[in-house]
């Protein structure tokens, strides 16, 4: 029981309380670009979803198993980038052969998660990540913790791709359409999910 109730807290403050687009700021660039078609938002919050929890998991084990033993923590960001890199490479070659539609829309985003920092940004948390009484996560609580903040990830991509789909059909002025009302939008939500800060856990 008392794991289920640490997972759920792992959970909220992944999806809500510490969300990496809107609360840490991390992956804005596929948010606000991926964001105008709410298919391809989808796919590629899938796609984040599971590079984030191989990330997590992958990176864990090099961090605990390769270069903490061996003294080599200052490689600590080519090694995670490097496995990323490897991961999204697979992910595009299996979207590629079957969805070619969506691998087509996702168009350029898709090899960009490499470098997104959301992705580079959980590895890297894990390592660190603690739980309230001090004890550092384990394998499994990293994995579920990549999981978790890549459907947080998901979740705010599709919600703000939802939107601007809407919003291509509202009577606005021609200085507020594309970009401009789309970062009105994203600060509307950061501000919604500011709530969520608030949550004693």
């Amino acid at each position: 029981m008392e794991f289920l109730a640490k997972m759920m807290v792992m959970a909220v403050g992944a999806i809500f309380v510490q969300n990496f687009v809107l609360a840490r700021f991390l992956g804005l660039c596929p948010y606000l670009g991926v964001s105008k078609k709410l298919d391809s938002a989808f796919g590629m919050g899938m796609a984040v979803i599971f590079v984030m929890t191989m990330a997590s998991a992958i990176t864990y084990l090099i961090q605990v198993y390769l270069l903490i033993p061996y003294g080599l923590g200052y490689l600590q960001t080519i090694a995670f980038i490097l496995t990323i890199a490897t991961l999204v490479q697979f992910v595009e070659m299996v979207i590629q052969k079957n969805s070619p539609s969506l691998y087509k829309s996702l168009g350029v985003f898709l090899p960009l998660i490499t470098t997104n920092c959301a992705v580079l940004g959980v590895a890297i948390l894990n390592t660190t990540a603690k739980w309230a009484d001090g004890t550092p996560y384990n394998f499994l609580d990293a994995v579920l913790n990549g999981f978790f903040s890549g459907v947080g990830f998901t979740l705010v991509l599709v919600l703000m791709a939802g939107m601007r789909e809407r919003l291509e059909y509202a009577n606005l002025p021609k200085s507020m359409k594309g970009m401009p009302i789309a970062l009105i939008v994203a600060g509307a939500m950061a501000l919604a999910f500011l709530g969520f800060s608030g949550l004693k856990m």
